[in-house]
């Protein structure tokens, strides 16, 4: 037995694991491939042009404003929720939490539907922190959730006031779940595409859809795309720089005591209904445009055939994109796990790459590499299936990886020990022992492939339609109508997912 408690290295896991990790580098080759090729005198002219400025403003403020306002949202939502006695907690934590059941794009759609004013940068702002501000906010509650009491009641003792005391103890002890939700934010943000362009707001992933679809493969499209990467890439750089080496896990022996949760008195009212605005924003007006095209809209019509291919496609392309993805996420979680040597970590951190691109710069590569090397596979099944891999394989790889770490390696010491073969143990003993987090895994990818739009415009073989596609397609055509069934569909499919993170975040009853 090793004493270290590793297994030893097979071959396969290392290729198959180094295979994953080219896949999903693809993206960053093609863009630094393509800007090599451009020529330095090339790249400055289109660089420098006065529509990436006004790109790179329109993107840098948008960010800045929607991380803020998530920020407010998500970290004010989480205090309330378990750090007060507003009534009926629970309640509020499953309304705050179900905007993630509805995607931005419909989000976008059930405004832009009732009023044109939010087509500019405060609407902009305005929907897409309603839609995203969740990200912050379920870290936090989770965070806030499991916090030890008695930092402030120290401070409290030498008699800093509440409001103080949250500024100056509790704050910093959750900022690693504030800054984790904000990076998500800014993530997304840097991502988004249906939302904007039905907002009317131009950034550079907007930008660029508009290059692939007016010039194919146009240079400017390339070096924009070289900008939203070397944006991801900062932003994941700052958020590490921010969060630093210091340490807030609690130390001393037995476990932590929840804070008492604070008496709001005369300001109860006001919290409550501040509550009730956030709610009435975040699902009322969605829902309540949603409801009234269902009913009223000229255009609305509920083709059963349409509806059900469209219903199909999404349940099998998720269904075929989750079976690939968690496949994949097997050989460098189990090298991260069972082998942490540099090697093993650096093929499993490769895999998380893709989580700072979004999903037109994928599928961009994607298109720029199957038609340079394997043309005949363009815009088919395999490609598309590629793309969900790339762009979801961090969520199986974390889930895979989680339930290996709690999975005893001297079972799989034992069967080696018995005389079975390497893919045996993994077969009859590894499988069995994070079928969980396989299970998890496969769920939130299968859930993420089935509200995806940007890489499935793109690379979707030709007569292929999703949920997403057609309801993009009928929304872009101002057929709000039309529009409704799909979106309705969506929402229903994004609810498990939903309630699980929820689940998982839930705070404390005694909150």
């Amino acid at each position: 037995m090793n004493p270290r408690g590793r297994t030893a290295l097979s071959p396969l896991p290392l290729v198959i694991g180094a295979a994953v990790a080219a896949l999903t580098l693809i993206p960053f080759g093609y863009v630094l491939v393509a800007t090599v090729d451009m020529g330095l005198t090339q790249l400055l002219e289109l660089l420098l042009r006065p529509r990436v400025g006004e790109l790179l403003s329109n993107t840098v403020l948008l960010l800045l404003g929607t991380v803020a306002l998530s920020l407010v949202l998500g970290v004010g939502g989480a205090l309330a929720v378990v750090r007060t006695d507003v009534p009926f907690p629970l309640v509020w934590h499953a309304l705050l939490s179900a905007p993630l059941a509805i995607p931005a794009f419909v989000n976008s759609y059930g405004w832009v539907s009732l009023t044109h004013a939010v087509q500019s940068y405060p609407g902009a702002v305005l929907v897409v922190s309603l839609s995203y501000y969740p990200l912050v906010y379920l870290p936090v509650v989770a965070s806030l959730s499991v916090l030890d009491a008695a930092s402030e009641e120290v401070a409290w003792s030498l008699g800093r006031s509440r409001v103080r005391t949250v500024a100056t103890v509790v704050l910093p002890r959750i900022a690693p779940a504030v800054l984790g939700g904000a990076l998500l934010v800014a993530l997304h943000v840097l991502a988004e595409f249906g939302a904007l362009q039905l907002l009317a707001f131009q950034t550079f992933t907007t930008a660029i859809y508009g290059q692939y679809r007016s010039a194919f493969a146009s240079e400017g499209g390339t070096v924009l795309a070289g900008v939203l990467v070397t944006a991801c890439v900062l932003l994941l750089t700052l958020e590490l720089l921010a969060r630093g080496r210091r340490r807030w896990a609690r130390v001393g022996s037995g476990t932590g005591r929840p804070a008492e949760p604070v008496r709001l008195g005369r300001a109860r009212l006001p919290v409550v209904l501040v509550l009730v605005g956030v709610v009435a924003l975040t699902l009322g007006v969605p829902l309540y445009a949603l409801g009234r095209w269902l009913v009223l809209g000229s255009s609305t019509e509920f083709v059963t055939s349409e509806l059900a291919s469209a219903f199909g496609s999404t349940l099998g392309l998720a269904a075929g994109g989750a079976l690939l993805t968690t496949l994949l996420a097997l050989a460098p979680a189990w090298l991260a796990v069972r082998r942490r040597g540099m090697l093993a970590v650096l093929l499993e951190r490769a895999t998380y790459t893709a989580n700072a691109l979004p999903g037109i710069v994928v599928a961009l590569a994607l298109v720029w590499v199957t038609i340079r090397v394997v043309p005949s596979i363009y815009q088919t099944l395999p490609v598309l299936l590629a793309a969900y891999a790339i762009l979801f394989l961090p969520r199986a790889v974390v889930s895979v990886r989680s339930s290996l770490e709690h999975a005893p390696v001297v079972l799989e010491e034992i069967s080696h020990s018995l005389g079975q073969s390497s893919w045996n143990t993994f077969r009859r003993v590894t499988v069995p022992l994070v079928a969980p987090g396989l299970g998890a895994g496969a769920a939130l990818t299968f859930l993420a492939i089935s509200t995806e739009l940007t890489a499935t415009l793109i690379l979707a073989p030709t007569g292929t339609s999703t949920l997403a596609t057609e309801f993009w397609s009928d929304s872009s055509a101002v057929r709000y109508g039309a529009a409704a069934p799909y979106a309705l569909l969506l929402i229903l499919v994004s609810l498990p997912a939903t309630w699980l993170l929820a689940r998982q975040a839930q705070p404390r009853e005694s909150s």
